[in-house]
């Protein structure tokens, strides 16, 4: 069975080493990148941390993979969500604020919508397929 207060105790943890910030800092919607200061680097780092901490493979791009299995060819066109890409990352994703999800929104801004629950969740699935699997 999996502690989900554990996890997220050590995922801000990982955070809070990785960004150099004190655990009062973060917030489980605290946005990484516009609330915590995290730039392209810092991603690598806080995903490795998470690895190393947790014993998984955090696979780099995996929410958008996912959500462009649910829509199909129709996630994005020239850079940005279609409706149906819009859908599929607010489903993908339900920790973010769905109203910041909408058709035209670039692709390239994925990242930018990360919170801390964000790699919370992605941690607790991994860590459930690796159960799943042992």
């Amino acid at each position: 069975m999996i502690d989900e207060d554990a996890v997220y105790a050590r995922v801000v943890e990982e955070f809070c080493e990785a960004l150099g910030l004190d655990d009062d800092e973060i917030e489980p919607d605290s946005q990484v990148i516009e609330d915590l200061g995290a730039e392209s680097l810092d991603f690598l780092d806080i995903a490795f941390r998470l690895e190393r901490a947790f014993g998984v493979k955090v696979p780099r791009g995996e929410i958008q993979r996912s959500a462009e299995a649910t829509a199909g060819e129709e996630f994005e066109i020239e850079g940005k969500l279609t409706a149906a890409g819009a859908v599929a990352l607010r489903e993908a994703m339900p920790e973010v604020d769905g109203s910041a999800i909408d058709e035209g929104f670039p692709v390239r801004e994925i990242p930018r919508l990360f919170t801390v629950k964000t790699f919370h969740n992605m941690v607790l699935k991994l860590l459930a397929e690796k159960e799943a699997s042992a």
